[in-house]
């Protein structure tokens, strides 16, 4: 009941002001790392229900646009893995596009030291077409902080992101909250929330009408322990945010050893 409530307030104050990142890869991080050895491969899966319509300075709109993305993830050790992403875009009227790769090399505090949370933070770099984004080059810092308490689990992602290369190069640092919370209604099923918001600049917020917020009520299902599922579908709730997106994330780990 502690951890419910202390999710409902951390939602709740998210709310006050989905940039990060983007309708691409639509995913609430949690603390553990892949296994050293081991290799996870995920498709993000990422359909636009009610979105931008029409080019805007360039860029292509996000209405009934079908996103693709592939990322893989390498398990170094206890406390290292990297991930790469490959962006891919199916629009209405002109097909299959690629839309750009990152790169997420991610540290962990190994369980070993038996912190009261789990704690890691990753770094996203990458370039994505200037057709489907003015800012090119970004670069994300991701915090994680998870527990799990009984049937409860909440995940924090306060990430920082900046732009290197584009009209939003000058902004600086801006902060782009995430948080999940779920319970397990029986031992393979968990129903939850996500929220992905995008508030503008450290310094300055931007106006609630101008940031990006989205509720996704999500369930994840247990179908082994080399299986990802989940599942979700995002309601925006400002202005700026695309108002309806419908995810699903897929995921197999491969086991490298000998």
């Amino acid at each position: 009941m502690r951890l419910f409530i202390a999710a409902t307030i951390l939602l709740g104050c998210c709310a006050a002001g989905l940039r990060a990142q983007g309708n691409y890869e639509v995913q609430v991080y949690g603390y553990d790392l892949v296994a050293p050895n081991v290799t996870m491969v995920e498709l993000h899966s990422n359909f636009t229900v009610s979105g931008t319509k029409g080019v805007q300075n360039g860029v292509l709109p996000t209405n009934h646009a079908e996103h693709e993305t592939v990322e893989i993830t390498h398990g170094f050790n206890d406390w290292f893995e990297c991930g790469f992403y490959i962006f891919t875009s199916i629009q209405p009227n002109d097909g299959w596009m690629y839309v750009g790769s990152h790169i997420r090399p991610r540290f962990a505090v190994p369980e070993r030291y038996h912190l009261p949370v789990g704690v890691s933070i990753s770094n996203e770099i990458g370039w994505q077409r200037p057709n489907f984004s003015l800012d090119t080059w970004t670069w994300e810092i991701r915090p994680i902080v998870d527990k799990k308490i009984d049937k409860w689990y909440l995940a924090f992602n306060p990430a920082i992101d900046k732009s290197l290369h584009g009209p939003e190069s000058k902004r600086g640092f801006e902060f782009s909250p995430n948080v999940k919370f779920s319970y397990d209604v029986t031992k393979k099923v968990a129903l939850g929330m996500e929220y992905y918001g995008a508030y503008g600049p450290i310094t300055s917020f931007d106006p609630v009408r101008d940031q990006e917020q989205q509720f996704l009520p999500a369930v994840d299902i247990d179908f082994g322990k080399n299986w990802e599922f989940n599942f979700g579908v995002g309601i925006g709730v400002t202005q700026a945010t695309d108002h309806l997106l419908v995810k699903a994330i897929l995921g197999y780990r491969f086991n490298n050893h000998n």
